[in-house]
């Protein structure tokens, strides 16, 4: 099924855009049906990239530095040095797993279309499989976790943030989730021993995004739009990740 959807847009604030589809076209055989008009809420929860970026320690820091710049030449080109783990990110298998799938080789539909922010502000150090558990997880969910890490921000970095417990990150690989994201730049507890957060869902072709900003988004379904950049044979990158929500 192909959806063709024209639409105006308006304009909010820096990270949240309405957008209203004012003729949505369903293809369903070898038609178009004219479906009912909607309005809906885009909501970017990406972080932004700079030189203030937050950078995991120990990876590749983020560097803006002018190429060309005007008048001297006719264009201003700007040359950037970041690692493939900066920001808002995508880990693709290949980043814990030899031999595991590079990025590319993920389908796009892994990234596009039902998510559920699931709150778990009140996970204390890690979110644990009863937590898991309570939400009622389930298989094919794309899974976003709401802590108290969006909560604290992104200006500095904390070693004591929330984490996906081993467990947890067990029950959802067997479970057959098809995406998990959490709000900081790791989905592990620094230091630990313990991969399972990474190489229980990775080791099923299940892809993992670190690094989303979501301190202004409540528990729900959302639409998820999560776009890594086209690199080939790589184990991650950044993506741009916004969510669609329905208007009240």
């Amino acid at each position: 099924m192909l959806t063709v959807e024209v639409c105006s847009q308006t304009d909010t604030n820096p990270i949240t855009t309405q957008i209203t589809y004012t003729n949505k076209l369903e293809y369903v055989g070898m038609s178009f049906k004219k479906m009912k008009d909607k309005t809906k809420i885009i909501i970017d929860v990406s972080l932004p990239l700079n030189e203030k970026t937050l950078i995991y320690p120990g990876n590749v820091g983020l560097e803006v530095e002018a190429h060309h710049t005007m008048p001297d030449h006719a264009t201003h080109l700007s040359k950037i040095t970041m690692g493939s783990h900066t920001g808002t990110h995508i880990d693709a298998p290949a980043h814990a797993i030899p031999d595991g799938l590079t990025l590319d080789k993920i389908p796009m539909e892994t990234f596009i279309g039902k998510c559920r922010v699931m709150d778990f502000t009140s996970s204390k150090s890690s979110i644990k499989i009863e937590e898991i558990k309570a939400k009622g997880a389930k298989v094919g969910d794309r899974i976003l976790a709401k802590t108290t890490n969006s909560n604290r921000g992104f200006m500095k970095f904390y070693d004591d943030y929330v984490y996906l417990d081993g467990d947890a990150a067990d029950y959802l690989a067997d479970l057959g989730i098809k995406l998990f994201g959490i709000d900081y730049l790791s989905i592990k507890q620094r230091g630990s021993n313990d991969h399972r957060p990474h190489t229980s869902l990775l080791t099923r072709n299940i892809p993992i995004i670190e690094g989303l900003d979501l301190k202004d988004v409540s528990e729900g379904e959302y639409e998820i739009y999560c776009l890594p950049l086209k690199f080939t044979n790589i184990e991650g990158s950044p993506a741009r990740v916004v969510l669609l929500a329905d208007t009240a």
